[in-house]
């Protein structure tokens, strides 16, 4: 049976008495009503053991510690790497972001969050947690051929996931741009998804490989990207990227651009 958002349970971290209250009003207005809240990190950790949410809503800083910190030990877990997180933060600088879209948040919401923000924030976790896959008509999609190049094991790891559920099973890794180009000499793909920002061989560089040779050149590419600037983003496109995709890699909107991408 397909989740929707009312049938989340969410654990709400937040240091601020007033800010959870405000949240868990917003989260009403979805009819999301099963919100438990910590104010802490430890307590967030304790109420994690004692019932494993469906989702996690919380802010940057706390006295005992910061999000980044708390996802981090999530992840490191197998019981709890694949809880869907929310960061809720009034923070817009690029350089603090960072960390959270390479290690697989399921969206950033801004402080104060409109309604279509956190709408589109749940359906991403629910998305996560109910899969359903792509349906297309001119091939098996679990036939597709898929290579994933992020320099961020996590980033890997989250793009996979959102794959997967998607039916796509045969998924290869690559950790950077130079590892990429060696497996598309060696094997056949059907789509690469690739992140921008690697060191030596970046997404822009692999994309113009994959144009440059014959054999590779119809391959459609998937650039998943952090970068805000409309400059850049417009060189990016002139390599040759089928598509554009934001961080955090959004399960519908991933959807819909694969759906593009195959079926064109």
């Amino acid at each position: 049976m397909q989740l929707s958002p009312a049938d989340l349970h969410i654990l709400l971290v937040d240091p601020s008495d007033v800010q959870r209250k405000i949240i868990r009003k917003k989260l009403a207005e979805e009819n999301v009503n099963q919100v438990v809240e910590a104010a802490s990190i430890q307590q967030a950790l304790q109420h994690i053991t004692q019932h494993k949410p469906d989702a996690i809503a919380c802010a940057l800083h706390f006295a005992d510690g910061t999000a980044e910190q708390l996802l981090k030990q999530l992840k490191a877990d197998t019981a709890t790497t694949e809880i869907p997180f929310l960061l809720v933060s009034s923070e817009s600088r690029k350089a603090q972001l960072e960390a959270f879209k390479q290690s697989g948040v399921v969206a950033i919401l801004p402080k104060p969050f409109d309604a279509m923000q956190l709408g589109k924030a749940l359906n991403a976790a629910v998305d996560l947690l109910s899969p359903a896959e792509l349906e297309l008509t001119l091939f098996d999609v679990h036939d597709v051929r898929v290579l994933v190049v992020d320099d961020s094991r996590l980033a890997r790891n989250h793009i996979r996931r959102v794959l997967s559920n998607l039916g796509m099973q045969h998924i290869v890794e690559a950790e950077d741009g130079q590892q990429a180009m060696s497996l598309l000499q060696q094997q056949m793909f059907d789509l690469v998804v690739t992140d921008y920002n690697m060191p030596e061989v970046n997404g822009q560089e692999l994309t113009e490989f994959i144009r440059e040779h014959s054999t590779l050149s119809h391959i459609p590419v998937l650039m998943v990207t952090s970068e805000a600037n409309d400059a850049h983003l417009a060189n990016i496109a002139q390599s040759g990227v089928n598509a554009l995709c934001d961080k955090p890699f959004e399960p519908e909107a991933v959807k819909q651009l694969l759906y593009r991408l195959l079926e064109q």
